[in-house]
Parts: structure tokens; sequence; C-alpha cells
């Protein structure tokens, strides 16, 4: 079979999809988006990571106070749960596209090891804050899990969650550093991230790689459970068949939103609350897609769908522009300015990215990295222009 005989993996409708379904998981992608940009916008390029886990007066300055909040408890965990979830969708969702070629295992492995390969060249040349390795190894270790039923991938997600629970009581060789440690550090960074040269910022952003591990250790197994939940998602058909599932979604709503709300209210036992915002972001994606189908709020929403289809374009043009901003070979304003400028700046950064992933797919089918990530991973040019 020529490559030119495989579907595309760009929203072409299928047997079980139709363009409205695919455009809402743009859509959720897009949104999504958002809040990862401003968790990382207010808690990593501004400061150090590390700062968050200081124990320090409250900000005093409301405004402040209420984006720090606004992210932290809004957004933080939530955004990155909601796009594993919807990476999990857009796997199982390839392989069902792929399948009639016979090997779709072989073609997704290697569009992983191509996102791999992108996320080193994000991590040692941009910044240490990258998400696509993790998301490549994650997805590696669950792609032989797309030929399993839905009850091995109910059970396999489950599974998966209560290690998630379980792990900060389990003997792991990672532990997490004390304040001393912290507050040295966050200095020490604040120092080296405004040094004047790119090579001096980022020997020092690989020297810390070491010092996040743990929270990679820690944040993993939920991470490949949200695939798992994802792909049970799409074969469940509450993306490829809503007709069928309004009560479904509608139900996730509710079940979801009320278990994250209680668990984040109560946080009895306190080892629950970690999966509040999973609770939460489920639920914000099921009444989203509800939105999307059954309400006229889809003329809204259908605004996000074009950045949600650049998402890994749009994802690394943030990183070399807050890059610039914050190290010391653009501005240096690492550990300069408060919360509420930068969210501003973040909120105006996305809307302008929004306005040019519309221009952009009004003439090109896929954002540029997306051309690069097809291209490498069928090892032919791809047709870009519409």
């Amino acid at each position: 079979m020529r490559i030119d005989d495989i579907q595309p993996l760009s929203f072409t409708p299928t047997a079980t999809a139709n363009p409205r379904r695919l455009e809402s998981i743009d859509i959720l992608r897009g949104i999504a988006l958002f809040g990862v940009l401003a968790v990382n916008l207010v808690t990593e390029f501004r400061v150090s990571i590390f700062k968050q886990f200081l124990t320090e007066p409250r900000e005093s300055n409301l405004v402040n106070r209420a984006v720090i909040e606004f992210v932290h408890h809004g957004l933080e965990l939530k955004a990155f749960a909601l796009f594993s979830f919807l990476f999990g969708v857009g796997m199982a969702m390839q392989f069902e596209r792929l399948s009639n070629t016979g090997r779709p295992l072989y073609w997704l492995t290697r569009r992983l090891v191509v996102l791999f390969l992108f996320g080193l060249i994000h991590l040692l040349l941009i910044w240490n804050g990258d998400i696509l390795t993790e998301y490549a190894v994650a997805g590696l270790v669950v792609l032989p899990l797309l030929l399993a039923s839905r009850k091995v991938l109910g059970f396999i997600a489950a599974a998966l969650f209560a290690l998630y629970l379980a792990l900060p009581s389990l003997p792991i060789p990672v532990s997490w550093p004390d304040q001393a440690w912290i507050a040295h550090h966050v200095a020490q960074a604040t120092e080296m991230y405004r040094a004047k040269t790119w090579f001096q910022v980022m020997q020092f952003s690989l020297r810390e790689l070491p010092d996040l591990l743990p929270l990679h250790v820690y944040i993993f197994p939920r991470t490949l459970a949200l695939f798992v939940l994802g792909i049970l998602a799409w074969r469940s058909g509450i993306f490829s068949r809503p007709e069928k599932c309004k009560g479904k979604i509608l139900s996730l709503v509710c079940v979801f939103g009320a278990t994250g709300a209680a668990i984040t209210f109560a946080q009895e036992p306190a080892v629950f609350s970690n999966m509040a915002p999973v609770c939460l972001a489920l639920a914000f994606a099921g009444a989203v897609l509800y939105a999307v189908e059954f309400t006229p709020a889809r003329a809204f929403l259908h605004s996000f769908a074009a950045l949600g289809r650049m998402a890994f374009t749009n994802y690394i043009a943030q990183s070399l522009i807050f890059g610039l901003i914050f190290f010391g070979y653009g501005l240096g304003q690492f550990g300069s300015l408060r919360p509420a400028p930068v969210f501003a700046l973040g909120i105006a950064v996305y809307f302008a990215q929004l306005q040019l992933s519309k221009f952009w797919l009004s003439n090109y089918r896929f954002g540029p990295i997306e051309w690069c990530w097809r291209t490498l991973m069928y090892g032919q040019l791809q047709p870009m222009k519409r």
C-alpha cells in the first residue's frame, strides 16, 4: 500500500466520525492549551517552578492573589489532565484510521518516535518544562493497549489511577527536597535564567532536570491512566457517535463534576484529593462536548478549533516567545514581573495565536510543525497547501 492510500490523520471523516465530532476534539484541545499556557507562564517562565513549593507570606495585592489562586485552583493540573486525556483520544482515533494499512501500530510507533525527537529538541535547546518527551514515552507504553477490549482498558485505567494515588506512600528512589534547598535553588535559578547568553541559560536548565525528576515520577502513572481513559472514551463513542451519547455526556458532567467538587472541598482522605483535577477536567470536557453538539454556544466555541488543530506549533511558539521575554538572552524579565501583568500577557499571546491559526489554516492543511511531524512520520513530503 502506498503512503497516498493512507487516510490523513487530520480530520477526514471516517465511518464512525464526521467533521463536527473531530472539531469538538480540536475545540477542547484549543481551550486546554490556554490552561497549559497560563500555568507554564505564571509558575515556570515568570519564576522558578520550585517557588510554588516554598512556604511564603500570602500575596498582599488582591489582583495578583486572584491570578495565583485562579491558576492554581482553576487551571493547574486540570489543563494538563485534559491535554493528556485528549492525547489518548487522538491515539485511538489515529489507530482506527490507520487500521486500513494493516500496520497501525507500526505507523503510530513512528509517530511517537518522531514526537520524542521533537521533545528532545525542545528540552535541550529551548526549555526544560517540556511535556512532549513524556507524552511520547507514555504513548509508547500505552500503544499495545490499543488492541485491548473496553473492559481491559477500564480495568487498567483504574489500576493506574490507584497507583497514582498510592505512589506518595510507596518507597521509591526519588525524594522531594526540603525548604532550605528549594529557597537556595530559587535564588540561584533567578540569577542563572537572567544570564546573558543562551548557552548559560540552557546549561542551568539541563542541570535542573534531575531535580525535576520527582515531579515526573509522581505524575507519570496519572498520564498513563488518562491516555488509557482517552482511548476508552473514543471506543465508547462519546466523540464519534454523540447523538447516541447525550445521556452519557450529561452523566459525565454530573458524576465527575459532583465527585470532583466533593473531593476538592472535603479532601477526606487527603490522598483522594489528587483525583479532583482529573474529575473536574473530565467534567469540563463533557460540558464542552455537550455545548458543541446541542447548544448555540457551538458558534462561539468553534473559534478555538483552529488553535487546537495547530496545538503542537502553538505550544512550541509559546516556549520561544516566553523564553525571549523572560530569559537573559532576551529581555531578562525572569523573577521580575508580578502574576497579574504576566497573566494578561498570556491572554494577549493566546488570542494572537488564535487569530494567526485561523489565518494559517485558511491557506494550509496543517500547522508548520504538524506538517514536519507528519512528513517525518511517513518519510515522504506531505501536501501542505489547501
